[in-house]
Formats: C-alpha cells, sequence, structure tokens
C-alpha cells in the first residue's frame, strides 16, 4: 500500500477512488422493491441529473397542476358563499383573475431573486430571519400536507358526482388508495411520476376549454339580457343589504375563494427540479400555470352564472354545471351529453390528483430545507437510492391519510384549513420582498414595491377574510397544529445547538497536537494489525475517536485507516458539480486526518466513497478495506447521552450501531467508541 503523501506516476491519490466488486445477486425483497421503486440511480452520472429534471411543460404538469386543479373547488366554494346574490359572480370572476395574475408575478420575481429556490421558507429566513422563516416553513409543510388531502378529497367528490348515491359510501376509501398510490409513485421519482399523469393534464385542458369557451359561446347572443339580470340582481341585493352589506358578501366570497390560489407558490418551491436554465424554466412555467387558472377559474364562475348553477345534493357545482352544458346534447336522438360529462369529471379528478404531486414534490424538499437548518431532525435532508427525499414522502403522505380521515373528506373544512396557511406563507413571502425593496435603491425599486405591496395586500385580506369567517368552523385547528410544530421546531432546533456547544470542547484536543513530528512519515503495511476509524468533517470528535484508540489500545495497532462517505443530501442533490464539491471536501478531510496521525508518529492513509445512504456505502467501503488490511478492526463512533430519551434517538441516527451489526454479520470485527453528551442544562 503506498503511503498516504505518495502519489503514483499518474498523479492521483491510490486510495481517493474505490473499486467496487461485482454485486451479490439480488435477493427475492430487492427484485421486488425494484420492481415497485425501481433501479438505484448513480449520482456522479451527468445524465442523472438531466433525466429527473423537468422542462417547463411537464414541471407545468408536476408543479402547475397543483394551482390549475384547484379550480375545481376555489371557485365552487366562491360561489356557494354568494349564497342569493348570485349576480356579484361576474365581478368575483374578474377579482379571481387578477389575483392570480398578481400573485403569480410576484412569486415570478421571488424566482428571479431567489434561483436556487424561492419558496416561502427561504425568503423568509433570508429576509425576516430565521423565526419567520420557521413559521413561513411550518405553516409550507401543513400546507403542501392539505394539498394532497384537499386534491384526493375534491377528486373523489367530482367522481361520486356521477356515480349512484349507494356508492358513496366508499368514497372515503378510495380517496385513501390514491394517496397510498401516488406514495409509491413518488418513491420512484419525480420525472416518473410526472409522466406519467401528463395525458391526464392534456385532457383536462381539452375538455375545461370545451366547457368553458362553449358555455360562454353559446351565451353571446343572449349579452342584453345576461346584463339585464346581472343589473336587477345587483340591485335586488343592494335593497335588501345596501351598499356595505352587499360589499360584506363580496369580501365573504373573495375570501372562501383563497382555494382557488393555493398552488401559486409550488413552481418557486420546485426550483430544484427544473431544467437548465432553471430561472427561465420557471417563470415560464409560472406564466404557463397564471394564464391557465385565470382563465379556467374565471371562466367557470361566468359558467355558473350563465347556467344558474344551484347546489344538488352530492354533487360539485361544476357536476351540476356540466349537466347543464350537455343536457342537449343528442346525435340521432341518443343523448350523448353525458359520456361527455363522465369524462370531463374523470380528467377533473385526474388532474386533482397529479395536484396532489405538489405535495409530494414540494413538502419534502420543504422539510429537507427546515432540517438542514435544523429545525426538523436531520434524517429528512437525506435521500433514498432513487434519490428521492424518502422519509419526506412517506410523512407526507402517512400525514395527509391523518388528515382526510380526521376531516371524513369534507372538501369545505379541508380547503379552510389550507387557505388559512397558504396565505400565512404567501404574506410572509410578500412582506419579505417589501421589506427587501425598501432596503434597495436600485433600479426597479418602485416596481418591485408596486407588485409585492398589492400582492401583501391581496393576501393579507384573503387571510383575514378566511379566519374570520371561519376561524371557528374548522379554521382554528390548523391554527393550533401550525403553532404546535413551530413550538416543535424550536425544541429540535435548542436541542441541536445545545448538543453542538457540548461537542465544541472535543475541538480543544486539536489544539494540543504536535505541529509535525520532526521524523518521516511512517508507511503502513496492510498485514499489520491496524484501527480502521469511520469519521466525518475533520474536527475534534474524530482526533477523540484517534486518541481513544490509542489509549485503550495502546501500540497494538501499527497503521490507522480513516474511512468517509460523502452524503449526497437533498442540499447537495443540483448537479455533478455539486457532488464533485461533496467528494473534494470529504478528501480534504481524510487528508487532514492523516496529516494529524503523522504528526502523532502513527501510519496512515484513508479511503472514502460518495453515496446517498450512509451505512449502506460504508458498509460496501469496509468491506473493501478488510480485503486490503485482513487484520482491520473497524471503530465508528456514537453520541452517547447520560440520560438517554426517546426524542434523542429520533434527532440522531445509529449509523454506529447499523454499521456494527452489519459489518459483524458479515464476519468483521467492528466496536462503537461512545462520545459522551452530558444533560441539556435548563435554559
Amino acid at each position: 500500500m503506498t503511503n498516504a503523501n505518495e502519489k503514483p506516476p499518474d498523479g492521483s491519490h491510490p486510495s481517493s477512488t474505490s473499486h467496487h466488486p461485482p454485486p451479490p445477486p439480488a435477493t427475492a425483497y430487492e427484485k421486488l422493491k425494484r420492481a415497485i421503486f425501481g433501479a438505484p440511480r448513480d449520482v456522479e452520472d451527468p445524465h442523472t441529473y438531466h433525466s429527473m429534471s423537468l422542462i417547463a411543460l411537464l414541471a407545468w404538469v408536476g408543479l402547475g397542476a397543483d394551482g390549475l386543479s384547484s379550480s375545481s373547488y376555489g371557485p365552487d366554494e366562491a360561489f356557494r358563499a354568494l349564497g342569493d346574490h348570485r349576480s356579484l359572480a361576474i365581478f368575483l370572476a374578474l377579482a379571481t383573475g387578477v389575483t392570480v395574475l398578481v400573485i403569480s408575478v410576484a412569486y415570478s420575481q421571488i424566482i428571479k431573486h431567489f434561483p436556487f429556490g424561492g419558496g416561502g421558507y427561504v425568503v423568509a429566513s433570508r429576509l425576516l430571519g430565521p423565526r419567520a422563516g420557521v413559521v413561513s416553513g411550518s405553516a409550507l409543510l401543513i400546507d403542501y400536507i392539505l394539498t394532497i388531502s384537499v386534491s384526493i378529497a375534491s377528486g373523489a367528490d367530482a367522481i361520486f358526482s356521477f356515480l349512484p348515491p349507494a356508492w358513496h359510501s366508499w368514497k372515503l376509501s378510495a380517496a385513501v388508495a390514491a394517496i397510498l398510490l401516488l406514495v409509491v409513485l413518488n418513491l420512484r421519482g419525480v420525472k416518473e411520476s410526472v409522466s406519467i399523469l401528463a395525458p391526464i393534464f392534456g385532457l383536462f385542458l381539452l375538455t375545461h376549454a370545451i366547457l368553458i369557451f362553449g358555455g360562454i359561446g353559446s351565451h353571446l347572443g343572449e349579452i342584453p339580457a345576461v346584463a339585464g339580470e346581472v343589473s336587477d340582481g345587483l340591485r335586488a341585493s343592494h335593497g335588501k343589504l345596501g351598499l356595505l352589506g352587499l360589499l360584506a358578501v363580496f369580501i365573504k366570497a373573495y375570501s372562501m375563494g383563497g382555494g382557488t390560489y393555493t398552488g401559486i407558490e409550488a413552481v418557486s418551491n420546485g426550483l430544484q427540479i427544473m431544467r437548465e436554465p432553471k430561472v427561465k424554466t420557471a417563470q415560464k412555467t409560472m406564466v404557463y400555470m397564471a394564464i391557465s387558472l385565470a382563465v379556467t377559474a374565471g371562466g367557470i364562475l361566468v359558467c355558473y352564472l350563465l347556467f344558474h348553477v344551484v347546489p344538488a345534493e352530492g354533487k360539485t357545482l361544476n357536476a351540476v354545471l356540466l349537466e347543464r352544458f350537455t343536457d342537449s346534447w343528442s346525435v340521432g336522438g341518443v343523448q350523448v351529453g353525458h359520456g361527455f360529462l363522465v369524462i370531463t369529471l374523470v380528467a377533473e379528478a385526474a388532474l386533482l390528483f397529479v395536484g396532489a404531486q405538489a405535495g409530494f414534490i414540494d413538502g419534502p424538499r420543504v422539510m429537507s430545507n427546515m432540517a438542514i437548518d435544523s429545525w426538523l431532525p436531520h434524517r429528512f435532508a437525506q435521500l433514498s437510492d432513487r434519490l428521492t427525499m424518502r422519509d419526506g414522502v412517506l410523512l407526507m403522505g402517512g400525514a395527509s391519510l391523518v388528515t382526510l380521515v380526521y376531516t371524513r373528506g369534507d372538501i369545505t373544512a379541508l380547503v379552510t384549513m389550507y387557505s388559512i396557511n397558504v396565505f400565512l406563507t404567501f404574506s410572509l413571502s410578500q412582506l419579505a420582498m417589501v421589506k427587501y425593496w425598501l432596503a434597495k435603491q436600485e433600479a426597479g425599486r418602485k416596481r418591485g414595491l408596486l407588485i409585492h405591496g398589492v400582492a401583501l395586500t391581496l393576501c393579507l385580506s384573503i387571510l383575514s377574510g378566511t379566519i374570520y369567517e371561519k376561524g371557528a368552523e374548522g379554521g382554528w385547528m390548523t391554527i393550533l397544529v401550525t403553532c404546535l410544530l413551530v413550538a416543535l421546531c424550536l425544541l429540535i432546533k435548542r436541542h441541536y445547538a445545545k448538543v453542538k456547544a457540548n461537542l465544541a470542547r472535543l475541538d480543544g484536543i486539536m489544539a494540543a497536537l504536535p505541529t509535525h513530528s520532526g521524523k518521516p512519515n511512517p508507511v503502513i503495511d496492510p498485514k499489520a494489525q491496524t484501527a480502521v476509524l469511520l469519521v466525518g468533517s475533520y474536527g475534534g470528535l474524530g482526533i477523540h475517536q484517534l486518541l481513544t484508540v490509542k489509549r485503550i489500545f495502546g501500540d497494538h495497532f501499527k497503521g490507522f485507516v480513516f474511512v468517509s462517505v460523502g452524503v449526497v443530501d437533498s442540499a447537495t442533490m443540483k448537479g455533478v458539480e455539486e457532488v464533485d464539491r461533496v467528494r473534494l471536501q470529504t478528501e480534504t478531510a481524510l487528508q487532514q486526518y492523516v496529516e494529524a496521525a503523522h504528526r502523532l508518529g502513527l501510519a496512515a492513509d484513508y479511503r472514502m466513497d460518495i453515496g446517498t445512504e450512509a451505512v449502506a456505502v460504508a458498509e460496501r467501503l469496509c468491506l473493501e478495506v478488510a480485503r486490503d488490511y485482513p487484520r482491520a478492526v473497524f471503530f465508528a463512533g456514537k453520541l452517547i447521552f447520560e440520560r438517554e430519551q426517546i426524542f434523542q434517538r429520533l434527532l440522531h441516527n445509529e449509523t454506529a450501531y447499523q454499521l456494527q451489526r452489519r459489518l459483524q454479520f458479515g464476519g468483521l470485527n467492528a466496536m462503537v467508541l461512545p462520545v459522551r453528551v452530558m444533560d441539556e442544562q435548563p435554559a
């Protein structure tokens, strides 16, 4: 074995690259797992990132569908809130279209200023501070859980609108099955789940274009009569309620239609999965979504008015509208309208299932960003071998199931809870951008203040209206859950900060190391007793492991091999360049450990690899090291708390014990070195 400081003629380090042995035959379980979730992906293959990224059209399907699908329940809730004052629908349609465009333009500007992901958590954290960030992030997490629940529940409502009433008892079960199916699709990876559902998106656009343009077009010759009806209705409502009463009804309906705008932020949150150039792709996706949502939501509201739609038991307003739109369709005396109604409602339900994708795509990403900042357990930043945030996908799916069952799939309750959190994070994002532009004296300042100021006003008005109207009827639940999640995040952050401060005492060991050994660096002997230390970044924790082995075993070990796995998490899952950066950081840290061992007069070398799952990669790497060093003993460090509790096990992974068990089963000698962490003292 060549010394760690010596290089072969080609200039490469002999230990910097691992040569993987042929994989063992797959077990029956592994074959089943790959059949369902797909084969592992290579993080070092440039084609991996290209194949997983989305062009604007597919991003419109995967992320924009959340916004467009909200036209299935947002206008419905708004129109119902008008009650007998349906003449206001024309103004509600205009307000809806304008609001969609204003908020979309505002988020398009956020994408421009936050090109690596401009979601509410990032924007609030950077511009308003970490406390505002954790509030926004917590609201977003609840929002994306509700995105899944609302989309699936609304989709089930659409399907069961044309099914016999006797079948309605199966609606909740069907919704649960749909969520479980989407969990499996998302564990396979983003692009697969979007590509499978893309044709459904196209069918929705086609059927709803026929409905909206056909519905409005069929009444073009009746414009004077319709205008007269609207005018008479407004006069009657004004006479009954007065101007302020009429305005109050409009504001209530406008607020209750807040669900219409709920998917707009999804594009800025999902910037990481966009095809390069990411900013242009995201902004193009935002344009697609804004125009399609404004036309669809506004057009449906107008059609409700034109066709005199009224609520019917067990049916959505869209189903009632379709019945009236197609009731005269016949070919050769055969009524064919029902067929179009079924196709349209199926497409609507399917798009709602596509819209649930935003929860599975962006929810785990927000969760990962918060985990990297230590607001949530660090394990939520890890990727699976399919390069998906598996823990996040499973948690989002499980939480949405609980929410769905808790509300029994009641779309009104779900949309109320949904709108509050959406507009909380919307408001924080727009407030952050207003603060940003107030502090700037550059070109575009006035335009930026105008865009985000208007967006902030609209978002605050909808948030206030929703809380006022529905706070006591279910809205309190989402407020309570969000507050509890914020409190939990603060506790987790506090714990990680105290553990970090506690471990900082070990860094003092490094100052006591000799500056140099004064002798030539010893060459490691592969046949001698060797200690293999699994380490992370260079610091007092790793040096503590080295000195502990020396203290316990004295001169028993003649050589030391430092092993490390560069973990690619969601923060670095942006391309091969980021993977190379992880590789460089890992190798640099290992070289520092080797140099520290040399200063102590010890023979040392290192090995490394890159992957997403630390235990599996470390196991493979250790087996390779064992072949080169047959007399090796493996050591891994583990934080040991004085009074260990369950939350400490959740916040700190069990990598050392998992690896020890795997290596021992493989016939290797492995030990866990305890690193004591004193009990946290009360603040």
